[in-house]
């Protein structure tokens, strides 16, 4: 089991704006209207996005898959009501490099880090729908 992390996050005392960190890292900054940061639900998104990114671009690189680019967008529907929860993600990942016959390739690594990988993705509901894309092959 990995250590436990620490962190904290303080409300500046204008508006709904937190800044904050976790252990060592950068501070950050939350808020509830996106003005001066991104809001909580826009920084789990950011925080997916990462998650995935960062695992396809390690096992391609293991696999000795040439990536030149990398670039992961999203779009997100969340429930009407109270907690209004994310009830669908879509990650489209776009790629520049990695050869047609690669694609294949990069089909596993998407897969390998929503199946085993991405802790991010496994924090989320198991009734989200969540659907990935590969453009830029």
């Amino acid at each position: 089991m990995s250590p436990p992390r620490n962190g904290v996050l303080r409300w500046t005392g204008e508006g709904l704006t937190f800044s904050g960190q976790v252990g060592s890292g950068p501070i950050v900054t939350i808020d509830s209207d996106a003005k001066a940061g991104p809001s909580s639900t826009d920084s789990l998104l950011l925080g997916l996005m990462g998650c995935m990114s960062i695992d396809v671009l390690m096992i391609l690189q293991k696999g000795r898959v040439t990536v030149n680019s990398l670039e992961t967008r999203v779009e997100a529907e969340r429930a009407p009501e109270a907690p209004k929860y994310f009830t669908r993600v879509r990650l489209t990942f776009s790629l520049d490099g990695p050869l047609p016959e690669e694609r294949s390739k990069v089909g596993r690594a998407i897969e390998l880090s929503r199946d085993k990988y991405c802790s991010v993705f496994h924090s989320l509901r198991p009734d989200l729908e969540f659907e990935t894309v590969v453009e830029g092959m």
